[in-house]
């Protein structure tokens, strides 16, 4: 399946698992688990259409409100599934990136992190970005907050300063943010990267979100035509 496309990165609101088990009938853990699988296909894929970054959000600020029997697990979740991939996307040539205050994560999850990004830093293959703890309220406020700790002027401060100050910094602005389900908000995720972004809402579920899929959004962004506001 070979598409053309000038797409270079692409995020992904990672929406619908609990929806999707809900409507089979299972525990939102088995939605969950299954989003896994969806988003080891799509990483995949993207390599297979030549798009360079994924990002994609696993875990927002907001997300520690939900029940502590459903955060533990998707901690647990995202422990056990970095140990269970990591091999397999090192051999497949993944670079894996964490974006979020991760400080705030357990001490062993913090270390699971920490070797992925170690293991995987020079791999020359998609870089998958991983949103985990992350808000961009948060993102923008704690870069404001470093420029003024540098000592730097207001007259010094400009945009690409604060993007220097960013967890993205290094990472080209996403050209495409696809959100998953059905919902049309942002939900505080990459608002300062996603200015001049292309969006597209699908009504599918994250856990039935595949290749295919993904295939007729980068279809779809190929249609548009991008004006940054010109």
């Amino acid at each position: 399946m070979k598409v053309e496309t000038k797409l270079n990165h692409i995020a992904i609101i990672m929406d619908g698992n609990r929806r999707w088990a809900k409507e089979h009938g299972l525990p939102s853990a088995a939605g969950h688990k299954k989003g896994v699988d969806s988003l080891r296909e799509i990483t995949r894929a993207c390599d297979e259409f030549g798009i360079k970054y994924l990002t994609v959000y696993a875990f927002s600020t907001e997300n520690w409100n939900r029940k502590q029997e459903e955060v533990d697990f998707l901690m647990d979740l995202v422990a056990v599934t970095l140990k269970n991939e990591l091999d397999e996307m090192h051999k497949e040539g993944v670079q894996i990136k964490f974006i979020g205050d991760t400080t705030k994560l357990s001490t062993k999850l913090q270390k699971v992190i920490f070797n992925a990004t170690e293991k995987t830093k020079l791999n020359s293959g998609v870089v998958l970005q991983i949103a985990l703890n992350y808000g961009s309220r948060d993102e923008i406020t704690n870069a404001v907050k470093k420029i003024v700790a540098s000592g730097i002027s207001a007259d010094e401060v400009t945009s690409e300063l604060i993007e220097k100050n960013l967890y993205t910094s290094g990472i080209p602005d996403p050209d495409l943010l696809i959100r998953t389900g059905g919902e049309k908000r942002i939900s505080n995720y990459l608002l300062w990267q996603i200015a001049y972004s292309e969006v597209i809402v699908c009504d599918v579920f994250w856990p039935e979100f595949n290749k295919k899929q993904l295939k007729l959004c980068i279809e779809e962004f190929e249609k548009r035509h991008r004006r940054y506001g010109k």
